[in-house]
């Protein structure tokens, strides 16, 4: 449509349900509703239009690759196969077993363990970490990518420990973060749940995405909160390059074992939050939004974290709480609650869970 060609002759304002109409799209209820064809307003109305797009058509039919069992100790990832069949997400599992016996025999001078090598290199600062570590991880990225390749997988869920550590010495954070940074959802622990909503952070965003923890408290400020995990932030979230480190956590009692937490600081960006769960047969999501503000944190905080301002956040945290919601939430830049609002409730069918009244 011409509008520079009809801006002297058009006076009134245009409704971007009209558009929608002309071309065949479904309404949607975006605000505001009136606006100018050539204003600020109508662009955002387009561009969000098109990122409800994006989530519906991503969000319909897709599959999430299950690398590994949900380990005992996290009942709060458990999810319900039959009910995301139901809504067209498909899971496909694998056995952890099979990975690490592929990893186990595939030879350190393989072009493709090579490559990876290189690309991990050069993708964050491997400078502490000693070769035999590297090549493991190269190994299980190689692995990883072939699963993605070869049964479509568009989101993974890893069992990232404590096998990984025991028997091939490493934590495998760094290989989330770069698949996040280069576009392919990754969550680790087995939240499968996680990587539902990375994907759909991810579709409206076009930017990566990433899963974390709730963590502490930021000073007395009631609506800040640490958001935190060991390493899988994509670099495109960070501050600065990362810096590769024997896991701290597993470091106490193994050290050596976890080689392969990315560590560093979330960067400043307005961001939306969300995850999901499996109960009675209904896919429940939560949305809100926030912002990390880029304030520091004490160099002793290990892992990647940033301090996030979230407002009402302890009337949500209860809600969350006596939602069922797990430990984890993911988060994506930009503000999109009600982008992905219109998708999940008019086009997706998903149950809502509002944490904001």
């Amino acid at each position: 449509m011409d509008f520079e060609h009809r801006r002297d002759s058009y006076c009134g304002k245009f409704s971007i349900a009209d558009v929608f109409h002309q071309y065949g799209i479904p309404f949607t209820m975006l605000e505001p509703h009136v606006v100018h064809p050539l204003s600020d307003a109508f662009s955002k109305n387009i561009a969000d239009f098109a990122a409800i797009c994006r989530v519906v058509n991503g969000m319909r039919r897709f599959s999430v690759g299950c690398i590994g069992a949900r380990t005992t100790k996290f009942k709060t990832v458990r999810f319900d196969e039959i009910t995301l069949q139901k809504y067209k997400i498909t899971v496909e599992s694998f056995d952890l077993s099979e990975l690490i016996y592929m990893v186990q025999g595939m030879a350190d001078t393989e072009p493709k363990v090579l490559a990876k090598r290189e690309r991990l290199i050069g993708y964050t600062n491997f400078c502490n970490v000693p070769e035999n570590k590297l090549l493991t991880l190269s190994k299980i990225s190689v692995v990883i990518d072939n699963y993605i390749e070869e049964y479509h997988l568009n989101a993974i869920a890893l069992r990232c420990w404590e096998e990984m550590q025991t028997t091939l010495g490493v934590a495998p954070c760094v290989l989330l973060s770069e698949l996040n940074d280069r576009g392919i959802v990754a969550s680790c622990e087995i939240d499968l749940c996680s990587a539902i909503t990375m994907y759909s952070l991810q579709l409206a965003s076009e930017f990566p995405v990433t899963c974390l923890d709730w963590n502490n408290n930021y000073g007395t400020d009631p609506d800040k909160v640490i958001l935190f995990h060991c390493g899988p932030v994509a670099q495109s979230l960070m501050t600065e390059k990362g810096l590769v480190t024997d896991h701290k956590m597993f470091a106490k009692s193994n050290p050596g074992c976890g080689w392969g937490s990315n560590e560093g600081r979330i960067a400043a960006n307005p961001i939306t939050l969300a995850n999901c769960k499996t109960e009675n047969g209904k896919l429940s999501i939560y949305v809100t939004e926030g912002e990390f503000t880029g304030e520091p944190i004490e160099d002793e905080f290990f892992g990647c974290g940033g301090v996030c301002r979230i407002p009402s956040l302890q009337k949500k945290l209860i809600r969350l709480g006596q939602g069922g919601f797990r430990h984890h939430t993911t988060i994506g830049v930009g503000h999109m609650k009600n982008v992905l609002m219109e998708a999940f409730t008019y086009y997706l069918g998903y149950d809502i869970i509002d944490i904001d009244q």
